[in-house]
């Protein structure tokens, strides 16, 4: 259940032989541990947050320093971040760890970094990575334990109750339990009609109505990882001649490389695929420990061989799908999200994710990231890749995370659910290049 970033950086013009060595030192001095990195999980008498102090916290377990063989390419270091996000996480200690790896080619180094996710969700962590490094390249930057998530005062309070209302008064908080009731009560009314009538929108993505398929074996501990990085101009510019949003693009992509994957491994089902596409429902001051999201649930399309029929089916799918989240007030975000989930979560909880009918297919997030160049001791960061976690029963996850001008995508699978996994992530990029004619193409008609 951690998720993590493997961050990439350029080396300074004329940096020293010894700068990885000087900045690991100096890292390693930092003995001062702000929230969440001086939490540790007590399960009794009741689950809960225990704050450590400093020096009961040992940094050389948490930080780790790791060079990568020759050739030192991408292969190495996915094969080195595949083995890292595999292994568990020690209950009896702070549940995050960061590694500085050196030794990638072209004069590069990688920062990888993995924490609970019941700690830090993906806005969350690229705004700790915001608060971390600096947009001048002299500026000072300190290790992520070292700048915490924010007000430790709030951080506190939040952990001591976690379950506290966001809204300021008795009657807000009822008036917003009522309207997620109410939201809730029309999905499952949704959900009744289709079952009993079959009269139901054919855009909406229904819970549980999903086929099973290889992505929805059971996870075990080994991960697979891999990575894509495309141009967000291109993006935007399709999406902007398509009609869609930059979302509905990635989607789309993401689709046909699922789709030709599961040709190939003779496992395409006739129903179509279904996503949950997580909504970051956290406020822009909030700099809680914790989670802010929502999920909705939306339609892939994957019988469709046509890209421009599949992406216009996919966006109409979102906006039915974003309907209900809209009309809510954010009050009511995390109770709908609660009784939206809460029979999922139950199954994963008891180990019962792959048992039975999925209630979606796969996970696909889109993160939004810092929009210019940040740096690391006058290092640039050249590249992010969000490294994902995988929930029983859901042995993908496809993430983006923009950054300076970029997309950059991360799949996370199970090595022993999906062979060759990489191959989805190439597959993106083959099927853009597609979509982007047959937009083009569309566009030159419609003249």
């Amino acid at each position: 259940m951690h998720v993590a970033c493997m961050a990439i950086f350029s080396l300074p013009e004329n940096a020293p032989p010894n700068f990885l060595r000087d900045l690991v030192r100096d890292w390693r001095e930092c003995t001062h541990f702000k929230a969440p990195f001086n939490y540790r999980y007590r399960s009794l008498p009741l689950p809960s947050w225990q704050t450590l102090s400093d020096d009961q916290i040992d940094l050389d377990y948490h930080f780790r320093h790791s060079a990568l063989p020759q050739p030192g390419g991408e292969r190495e270091l996915g094969v080195l971040v595949s083995r890292l996000h595999s292994h568990k996480m020690d209950r009896k200690r702070p549940l995050w760890e960061c590694h500085i790896i050196e030794g990638l080619d072209n004069n590069r180094f990688a920062l990888y970094a993995k924490v609970h996710h019941s700690q830090i969700d993906g806005v969350g962590g690229v705004r700790l990575m915001q608060r971390m490094l600096s947009k001048a390249v002299d500026g000072i930057t300190d290790p992520p334990w070292a700048v915490g998530m924010g007000d430790d005062k709030k951080a506190e309070e939040q952990k001591a109750n976690p379950a506290a209302p966001r809204a300021k008064s008795d009657i807000g908080f009822f008036s917003a339990l009522g309207k997620a009731l109410a939201a809730y009560g029309r999905v499952r009314l949704s959900m009744l009609r289709r079952r009993f009538t079959g009269k139901h929108a054919p855009e909406r993505a229904m819970p549980f109505n999903a086929p099973k398929t290889i992505f929805n074996r059971s996870v075990h501990a080994p991960r697979r990882f891999a990575t894509q990085q495309y141009e967000f101009e291109r993006i935007r510019g399709i999406a902007k001649a398509a009609g869609v949003t930059t979302n509905d693009i990635f989607l789309a992509i993401s689709s046909a490389a699922l789709r030709r994957y599961l040709i190939e491994n003779n496992s395409l089902p006739k129903k179509d695929l279904s996503v949950a596409v997580p909504v970051s429902i956290r406020p822009a001051d909030d700099l809680a420990v914790g989670n802010a999201i929502s999920f909705i649930l939306a339609n892939l399309y994957t019988s469709e061989a046509d890209p421009l029929v599949r992406l216009n089916a996919i966006h109409q799918s979102m906006n039915a799908a974003k309907a209900p989240l809209q009309k809510l007030p954010k009050a009511s975000m995390n109770t709908y999200t609660a009784l939206f989930m809460g029979p999922y979560l139950v199954r994963t909880i008891l180990g019962f994710g792959a048992a039975f009918k999925p209630m979606y297919n796969l996970a696909i997030s889109n993160v939004p990231g810092p929009p210019e160049t940040l740096y690391l001791r006058g290092a640039p960061l050249q590249e992010i890749y969000p490294v994902s976690l995988l929930f029983s029963g859901q042995a993908l996850n496809i993430t983006l995370v923009s950054y300076d001008g970029k997309l950059n995508l991360g799949f996370t699978g199970c090595r022993d659910s999906l062979p060759h996994m990489q191959r989805i992530a190439v597959y993106t990029g083959e099927a853009l290049d597609e979509l982007e004619d047959a937009v083009k193409r569309s566009s030159k008609k419609a003249s």
